[in-house]
């Protein structure tokens, strides 16, 4: 699923300014990029051999999210605790909260 910004795979490689090599063999989840009052923030969920990863990045007016792809291992109960006791998903870096649930129901199924 991709959502604002985004709307496929390559939009994620022109972003991130990366080597197609970097998203071999990675299934995205979701991928949401979203630049309100002149900020960037990008939040990129993707599968690999079994595996949950995420990407965070973010910047001001004078830079984008070159640079900033650095996936980290991850897990559902570690973003649900992020959802539910944070703001992951809702709030000023975009609101993409119901889609990541409906994910990670999926993804639990």
């Amino acid at each position: 699923m991709y959502l604002d910004i985004f709307t496929n795979i390559d939009d994620v490689i022109q972003e991130f300014q990366l080597d197609p090599k970097d998203v071999d063999n990675i299934n995205i989840l979701l991928a949401q990029y979203d630049c309100p009052d002149y900020e960037g923030y990008a939040f990129v969920l993707f599968e690999r051999d079994g595996i949950l990863y995420e990407v965070n990045g973010s910047h001001c007016s004078c830079y984008g999210l070159e640079g900033q792809w650095e996936p980290e291992e991850t897990s559902v109960e570690a973003l649900r605790h992020r959802m539910n006791n944070g703001n992951l998903g809702y709030g000023y870096d975009g609101n993409f909260g119901d889609d990541l649930q409906k994910i990670l129901n999926q993804w639990e199924a």
